[in-house]
């Protein structure tokens, strides 16, 4: 990749970071329009549309960079998470655990790896994955979440309860953080009752 390219690329990138994903995509096609064979700015264009939530769109950049790049650790990360996010789990499983491959121990690669699995039916596996992101990356609220999220499925409600409480002291103000902690109090409080009826 020469020094210019390099240079937008880093540039929408921080376009990203700060939110502005349609400019940070524009910036992309510009380098498309110069360099169509350009793997990492099909890989932006696809991780912006996936902030966007525009799975197809990301799905159709993520396809090219994986033509051009089949070994690049975050294109097969970036189209696991598309798949994910439209429920396509074991298509996820295949292109994350690549990602994993290519890039070992990378909390959020094992983090949507886990979560995939989890909602494959394969459960114990999903939480022993995102517990190894946890240990790799303790204070993400991303991480802290899914895993609490996953632990109240299972009806692990002080585990889950911790989690959500950890995240509530990394950011105050996280809303789902709240509401899912209020949930855990509420589902303690109903299983407790039902406990209670079943002994009487």
């Amino acid at each position: 990749m020469d020094d210019s390219i390099q240079l937008l690329i880093e540039e929408a990138d921080k376009k990203k970071q700060v939110g502005a994903h349609e400019e940070a995509i524009h910036i992309c096609e510009g380098i498309l329009c110069y360099d169509l064979d350009c793997p990492e700015a099909y890989e932006e264009i696809g991780d912006n549309y996936l902030s966007l939530r525009e799975y197809q769109k990301a799905q159709k950049a993520l396809d090219h960079a994986l033509k051009l790049s089949p070994q690049s650790a975050n294109a097969n990360y970036l189209m696991g998470f598309v798949y994910s996010c439209i429920g396509k789990w074991r298509p996820s499983i295949k292109l994350l655990e690549k990602a994993d491959e290519l890039y070992p121990n990378h909390p959020e690669i094992l983090r949507c790896l886990g979560w995939s699995m989890f909602h494959d039916n394969q459960k114990k596996r999903g939480i022993v994955v995102l517990e190894r992101a946890l240990s790799l990356s303790s204070q993400d609220p991303l991480i802290l979440t899914d895993l609490g999220v996953l632990y109240l499925n299972e009806k692990n409600f002080d585990r889950s309860a911790t989690l959500f409480k950890k995240v509530i002291q990394i950011e105050p103000d996280n809303q789902k953080a709240h509401e899912c902690l209020n949930a855990v109090k509420f589902f303690q409080r109903e299983y407790a009752k039902l406990k209670k009826r079943k002994q009487k």
